[in-house]
């Protein structure tokens, strides 16, 4: 017996999350994207990260088209962006500069909102319920030294380190 939508949905709901905006340029040229939180690492090794992505997202033909997306996970300053894109505004793109990646089919990359963009080509797709889960090769990553945006029950939230300062843990 499961536990119920409305209780998986706040067990995930229950921790900070980072917020990205998943992109993708489809064979016409037509931008599109969405707000996730649904992105993680696979493999260090390969450099491949999962994204999953909802059947009836509107970007979902533009990676399906293109096989290739970027993930652009957004700094303090994309509040309002990760909004816009959790929306069904028509053209999300209209107050957010943006370069084409030349590695991932020109998908948008965020520049000014992002903490950090990965230009990422698909390997594997994968059909789970309502949803696909895309695998992706990072082919080129770039990090900015900017704050990151967190989510948490419906609440958004900058990082902000107990530790700064301290170095790094090496024996992990």
């Amino acid at each position: 017996m499961g536990t119920g939508s409305a209780r998986f949905s706040e067990f995930f709901g229950s921790f900070p999350t980072p917020i990205a905006i998943v992109t993708a340029r489809d064979r016409e040229g037509r931008l599109s994207g969405f707000t996730s939180n649904a992105v993680c690492s696979v493999s260090a090794s390969s450099q491949t990260l999962l994204v999953s992505v909802g059947k009836g997202s509107r970007t979902l033909p533009a990676i399906q088209e293109s096989q290739a997306f970027a993930v652009n996970f957004l700094s303090a300053a994309g509040r309002t962006a990760s909004q816009v894109f959790a929306s069904k505004a028509v053209d999300k793109f209209a107050d957010v500069e943006w370069v084409p990646s030349r590695i991932a089919e020109g998908a948008p990359l965020l520049v000014d909102i992002a903490l950090s963009f990965a230009e990422c080509r698909v390997e594997n797709a994968v059909e789970v319920s309502d949803h696909w889960l895309f695998i992706a090769r990072v082919e080129e990553s770039t990090v900015f030294p900017r704050e990151p945006l967190l989510y948490r029950r419906g609440d958004y939230g900058v990082w902000s380190p107990h530790n700064a300062g301290v170095e790094e843990l090496s024996a992990l």
